[in-house]
């Protein structure tokens, strides 16, 4: 999803930003203090998401994980700043999950990338969610061309890894999971490269 800045004069508390998206027609993200009303993704976009989701929810069904669109709220508290994300795909676990608005502890998280969301995907979003004791893996996933980055933990450290073709797959043991990039990229018609020169 792409995002659009907003000019505030003084910061929004976590209690209104909260109790106004319960009322709200769009979602908004909230990054200390200030809320960033999110816009539609293209329908690939749309339907990588969908495919991830679905992909975790079948693999997840018998197991005390469950996947969850991007309706769920990620809360990331870092010292003194709380961020509220809607990550295009989420995985929380056992005692981890709320049945509030929003998430504390997920496993896993995934973003679609885009032109518009890619800066802030790779950069705040990837220190935020990398903060999150819980998290066991950020996959970030191309829209435009059969790839993903995955930041895996590893003992005390998160180590990146990228996988590419629709034959590769990303290995989630953590979740007991493994997406196939071919199940990603189900159905997903990608655009032909144009030559910079015509």
């Amino acid at each position: 999803m792409s995002i659009t800045g907003s000019e505030q004069l003084s910061p929004i508390s976590v209690e209104d930003y909260l109790a106004g998206e319960l009322q709200a027609r769009r979602k908004h993200e909230y990054v200390d203090g200030q809320i960033y009303a999110m816009v539609g993704g293209r329908y690939s976009h749309n339907l990588i998401s969908t495919n991830v989701v679905s992909e975790l929810h079948r693999q997840l069904k018998n197991s005390p994980c469950r996947a969850l669109n991007s309706d769920s709220k990620v809360r990331v508290q870092a010292s003194s700043k709380t961020s509220f994300y809607y990550p295009d795909v989420s995985v929380v676990c056992g005692d981890n999950i709320r049945n509030d608005e929003f998430q504390d502890k997920p496993a896993v998280v995934v973003e679609v990338l885009s032109t518009g969301t890619r800066r802030i995907d790779e950069g705040e979003k990837r220190q935020a969610y990398l903060q999150l004791d819980s998290l066991t893996a950020y996959i970030m996933i191309e829209q435009d061309f059969a790839a993903a980055t995955i930041y895996q933990r590893v003992d005390d450290e998160f180590q990146k890894a990228i996988r590419q073709g629709l034959v590769a797959t990303i290995e989630l043991p953590e979740i007991a999971v493994t997406l196939s990039l071919s199940d990603v990229y189900a159905n997903v018609q990608f655009q032909p490269e144009t030559d910079p020169d015509e």
